[in-house]
């Protein structure tokens, strides 16, 4: 039985935490997961209750109604991809093994049953927080579903941005989506898919098998190459990506 009470959240103790998740459970409602994340997950930092969550959640994951399925799924992973900082809750990934297993087989199942490319890429990320990818675990989300990742250049060092998706495939260091005149862009160079390797290829592959042609393309620019079109470096996206968080995190 936990003992909430020796725990903590983002806004303290976590003594309310069984109230919570037993609204959650029983009357379930955009806020309800809003108010969890926002005491176990803020902002992306975590807690020691966020991981004493991961059983219910792992419970609520695997049940029937999709919606509510997912919703764990997303919080469970970003939860589990926290679990490197400092947290106060000692070696989660061994003392919730079980619970994080089970988490991997429900988001690779609903995975193959998802429709919307969202939550395709929401779920492919918790995928990779539940095998202990690091960086993109945290990192592939907020650039596929946002359409931009913000980087630095290696060469001069000016602040880019990779634009992915409806505004085309580019970078640039100007405010492109809120200028009104035309801003300087390099195109991005997509990898060749059966010359990509590593996770690259490996995310690419599970994005075409299940039907993702649109996330598929996005992440053979991610690990494709671009040009800064302030200094003219060449340089891989996905190396930006990560090695601007290392330098930062």
């Amino acid at each position: 039985m936990t003992d909430w009470s020796h725990l903590s959240h983002a806004y303290g103790s976590a003594e309310d935490m069984p109230a919570l998740l037993e609204q959650t459970a029983s009357e379930p409602s955009p806020e309800r997961w809003s108010d969890l994340w926002s005491a176990l997950c803020h902002q992306g930092s975590v807690y020691s209750a966020s991981f004493a969550a991961l059983p219910w959640l792992a419970d609520v994951a695997g049940s029937d109604d999709r919606e509510q399925a997912v919703s764990a799924l997303n919080l469970a992973g970003a939860i589990v991809a926290g679990s490197d900082q400092a947290h106060g809750a000692g070696d989660v990934r061994a003392l919730y093994a079980a619970e994080i297993e089970t988490l991997l087989a429900l988001v690779n199942a609903h995975l193959r049953t998802a429709s919307d490319r969202t939550e395709y890429t929401y779920l492919l990320e918790c995928m990779l927080g539940f095998e202990g990818v690091m960086h993109w675990s945290e990192d592939l989300a907020w650039g596929l579903v946002g359409e931009e990742y913000a980087v630095s250049c290696p060469g001069c060092r000016v602040d880019l941005f990779i634009a992915i998706g409806a505004y085309g495939f580019f970078s640039t260091s100007s405010d492109y989506a809120l200028s009104e005149h035309e801003v300087e862009t390099r195109p991005l160079r997509p990898a060749d898919p059966a010359a990509m390797e590593g996770i690259g290829r490996r995310l690419h592959e599970i994005a075409r098998a299940d039907g993702q042609r649109e996330v598929a393309d996005a992440l053979a620019h991610v690990f494709g190459d671009a040009t800064c079109p302030d200094c003219a470096a060449d340089f891989c996206v996905a190396d930006r990506i990560t090695g601007d968080r290392s330098a930062t995190g």
